[in-house]
Parts: structure tokens; C-alpha cells; sequence
């Protein structure tokens, strides 16, 4: 992408965020309150890839919680960010029936809120490389022409699966980390109810390595070249 070869890459995203609310909002009179819907735009950026709260985003944009969801439809008929749904086939456990909403691309993220570079090691890191490794399965989804679901399992109590591809064939953790060791919880409780064909923790390990039978640790580059490859699902 031009951006991201960009020698102003940050002012480019800057200039595409104020393009996107003259343009495609403004011009197109999809919301009167411009200002509200700017505002809307950074508490969205904040929580991206967590559960939607229409509540919280209503209290800190000071609008109703209907406009809330209206805004929230704009970005998705705007193509700027998509819901992840969660995985809803109930066996022992509760689930958590909440989406997650993303942005489109990371440094639209990190335009909204102003972030010249994100610290490894912090939680917004380790959301912004969540939100990377999701965005490259949606863009295999689409490309390839495989139309499998992409979701994440959560349970009441917390436990969670960050990915869940097609019908729990690939379950996926995603961590920023480069050494991972062996949190693998819920990966095993989804195992314990889902028979997955493969199951995969993608993230800044130097080097893929098999935790058990089940669960592979791989570098994030390597899972992306299996992904494209045709290997992962």
C-alpha cells in the first residue's frame, strides 16, 4: 500500500482519516453530528478488537446507544472495520455471545489515536499484533476464495480462544511474546469440548516447536507463509 511506503506514512493516515469523515461521511450526509461521530471514531479505536459496549461508547461520545449502533453500522457500510463474531455452538461451557469490532487496518488504529509507535511488550501491542494476524486470515479468506467462518471462543468465565477457523478445524491463540512457555488454557478447554484438527499459537518465538500433540508454537512469519500456502486450513 502507498502508506505504507510512504516516507510521511503517518501524516498519510492522518490525511485518510480526515478524507474519510469529509468525504465519505460528511459529503455523504450520513450523519448530522459530525463532531459526535468524530469523537465516536477514537472511543472505537480505543476498544477496537474488544467486546462491543454500546453502553461505554454512548457515555463517552455523550449519544444514545441507538446512535451508537448506528455509528458503529456506518463504519461496517463504509467498509472501514468489521464485526468478529463469537463461536456460538454450546457444549459444557457458557459463552460469551458479544462481537468484537476491528478496524480495517492497524494504522488507521493508531492514526485515531494519535500513536507515532506502539512499545512491544504493552497491551496495545499486543492487541495491534491480534488485530495483524486476524486481518491476514480475513484477507486469505477473501482471496482464496475459501468462504470458512472466522470467530473466537470466550467463555463466561473468561477463558478464550482468540481464533477459531472454519467449523473448529484450526483453533488459534495470538500472542506478542517471544516466549510463550505453556499458557495454553484455552486452547485445552476448547479441546476438551471440539475436536480441531490443528491447533496453533502464533507469535514472536524465533523458532516453531511442538508444546504436545495437539499445540504448535509458530513464528508469526511462518504461520503467515502456511496461511497463503494452503497449509493452516
Amino acid at each position: 500500500p502507498s502508506h505504507y511506503l510512504s516516507s510521511h506514512s503517518e501524516m498519510d493516515l492522518k490525511a485518510y482519516v480526515h478524507d474519510y469523515l469529509k468525504e465519505e461521511i460528511q459529503a455523504e450526509a450520513l450523519t448530522r453530528n459530525l463532531p459526535a461521530f468524530s469523537k465516536f471514531l477514537q472511543s472505537a479505536a480505543i476498544t477496537n478488537g474488544m467486546l462491543l459496549n454500546y453502553s461505554n461508547a454512548a457515555r463517552e461520545t455523550g449519544v444514545s446507544v441507538k446512535t451508537i449502533r448506528e455509528y458503529y453500522q456506518i463504519l461496517e457500510d463504509t467498509l472501514i472495520g468489521r464485526q468478529l463474531f463469537p463461536w456460538k455452538k454450546l457444549k459444557k461451557r457458557r459463552l460469551i455471545e458479544t462481537s468484537k469490532f476491528f478496524f480495517f487496518d492497524t494504522g488507521i488504529v493508531s492514526a485515531l489515536l494519535n500513536y507515532r509507535s506502539i512499545t512491544p511488550g504493552t497491551k496495545e501491542y499486543g492487541r495491534a499484533f491480534e488485530h495483524f494476524i486476524l486481518q491476514e486470515c480475513w484477507a486469505y479468506r477473501h482471496y482464496s476464495g475459501l468462504d470458512f467462518p472466522i470467530s473466537f471462543w470466550r467463555t463466561a468465565s473468561g477463558a478464550e480462544v482468540d481464533l477459531i477457523l472454519g467449523d473448529a478445524e484450526v483453533a488459534i491463540e495470538i500472542k506478542s511474546s517471544e516466549n510463550v512457555g505453556d499458557r495454553t488454557k484455552g486452547l485445552h478447554l476448547f479441546h476438551e469440548e471440539h475436536k480441531c484438527r490443528k491447533s496453533f499459537i502464533v507469535s514472536k518465538d524465533p523458532l516453531p516447536r511442538k508444546l504436545n500433540s495437539k499445540i504448535s508454537v509458530l513464528p508469526w512469519q511462518i504461520f503467515c507463509e502456511m496461511l497463503w500456502e494452503g497449509e493452516i486450513i
